[in-house]
């Protein structure tokens, strides 16, 4: 993956640079020493490193207004950090850079249950978000797979969904406002405690942004109370292509689950050997969970059965109690783990019409053999967000590119079929060279313009989301 090559100019200013960071942070907060910058020269995409000129970890609005001011001056490009869980390579620093981490900033600023909001700093992690307030039965609703350690900040930067998105959605339709600092320093409000801002969707704009427009250090998140039950069923079935009908057969139904999770068998072998969950071992394996009242469970959940004893299951079980609820659930939540552990891997997220999933499906399955690489497909398939898991071998030569054109392949499918290059992962690196697949020329001269309002210098988050050479025509066209 082709990245720019660093700025000697910037490189030969470092001490200064350092300095200057220095006298507007608190004592620990610059890391700049060679062995501790390594810390952060990649994301969860780790196939592509690049330690940063520095770190910076600051711990409110007014230190980042002061980094951004600072390295605006300098001209310095920034890569803003969340927790580093991105898959797409959103957080790779270039050697240039200042990475901006947002782990310091995890406070819980303000909490109105009568309004159902909270106000939190941005380096808090997603789960935290939900502990803050369970106790009073609330709770807030995306929820990645990586809830544990990722960051608000992440989530609003790639628009974030997770297992329970079909029915509450993604972070988009959860944020109702963000303050967030601009490249100069300059400290803005958008969006706010209230359902709707007057004007431009600017908050449309910033969510889902990959800090190209600028740091957000606060949000202002959705909260909802918790429902009064949940319970989910398990069906197994023969073949992915069925288990893909089911999906398309329970939407088309009219029926609105919390949450339909689709694993095929290498995952399910993986999941049984990592997590022990008790799965059937077949080809393809759903969970669709309904919450409710017990007499909406019970309704909802019965449709639901109906359906899928339609195609034939070799076992389906609905859970009795939240023991085995749990149960049910383990394996999923430990299936990107489970699947690490059989060999490296790559995570893709292209999303399709969910009346597409048995075609695309066969058609991951065909390229697989193809390509002689191993896939796993475990996904959110209530919204058609595929994550197709590509296996290979990191330390031979060859197949991390082998690789990379399977994965290119698997996502100009879902374009291809009517759907899109990413669901929640975002662009990053991965997909950028991608993005003439889905975008026109016109298309991407219009994104890239929103660019040059926030970030005229086009120093934040370099060589991210836009293919370098476009990026690199509209700069000089623009000039």
């Amino acid at each position: 993956m082709q990245m720019p090559d660093p700025d000697a100019a910037i490189l030969s200013r470092k001490a200064r640079i350092v300095e200057r960071l220095q006298s507007v942070l608190p004592t620990g907060a610059v890391i700049h020493e060679r062995p501790e910058v390594r810390a952060y020269e990649c994301d969860a995409l780790t196939a592509y490193k690049c330690p940063p000129l520095c770190a910076v970890l600051p711990t409110s609005t007014e230190e980042v207004s002061a980094v951004l001011k600072i390295c605006h001056e300098e001209g310095v490009p920034v890569v803003p950090r969340g927790a580093g869980t991105s898959l797409a390579g959103g957080a790779l620093p270039t050697a240039d850079a200042v990475l901006l981490g947002t782990a310091r900033l995890n406070a819980v600023i303000e909490t109105s249950y009568d309004d159902r909001y909270i106000r939190v700093q941005s380096g808090r992690t997603n789960l935290s978000v939900t502990g803050a307030v369970e106790a009073d039965g609330f709770f807030y609703a995306p929820d990645p797979s990586s809830q544990l350690a990722c960051a608000i900040a992440g989530n609003i930067a790639m628009n974030s969904g997770g297992a329970h998105c079909l029915k509450y959605g993604v972070t988009t339709n959860n944020l109702l406002g963000v303050t967030m600092v601009m490249m100069d320093g300059t400290v803005t409000e958008i969006g706010g405690a209230h359902l709707d801002a007057g004007g431009l969707d600017l908050l449309g704009v910033i969510c889902g942004s990959e800090g190209q427009l600028g740091v957000v250090t606060e949000a202002t998140l959705r909260i909802l109370r918790k429902p009064e039950g949940a319970r989910p069923v398990l069906m197994g079935y023969d073949s992915n292509e069925v288990a893909g009908q089911v999906v398309s057969d329970i939407i088309k139904a009219g029926v609105l689950p919390v949450a339909i999770e689709f694993m095929d068998r290498p995952c399910i072998e993986a999941t049984e050997a990592f997590a022990k969950a008790g799965y059937p071992m077949c080809e393809a394996l759903l969970i669709v969970e309904v919450e409710g009242s017990e007499a909406e469970i019970d309704e909802q959940l019965g449709l639901i059965k109906q359906i899928a004893s339609k195609h034939n299951p070799v076992e389906l079980r609905e859970a009795k109690d939240a023991d085995e609820a749990g149960r049910i659930w383990l394996g999923r939540k430990s299936a990107f783990g489970a699947m690490g552990q059989i060999n490296d891997y790559m995570c893709l997220d292209g999303t399709i019409p969910v009346s597409e999933l048995p075609y695309v499906l066969r058609r991951i399955g065909e390229m697989s053999k193809a390509y002689g690489l191993g896939v796993g497909n475990v996904f959110h398939a209530g919204d058609g967000n595929m994550h197709p898991l590509i296996l290979y071998d990191a330390n031979t030569p060859g197949e991390l590119e082998k690789c990379e054109a399977f994965g290119a392949d698997i996502l100009k499918l879902c374009v291809e079929v009517g759907g899109c290059l990413t669901g929640e992962h975002g662009v990053g690196i991965e997909k950028r060279d991608l993005m003439g697949v889905q975008y026109t020329r016109a298309d991407l001269a219009a994104q890239m313009a929103v660019k040059d309002v926030f970030d005229p210098a086009w120093l934040l988050n370099p060589a991210k989301v836009f293919p370098l050479e476009a990026s690199a025509a509209h700069r000089v066209a623009a000039a």
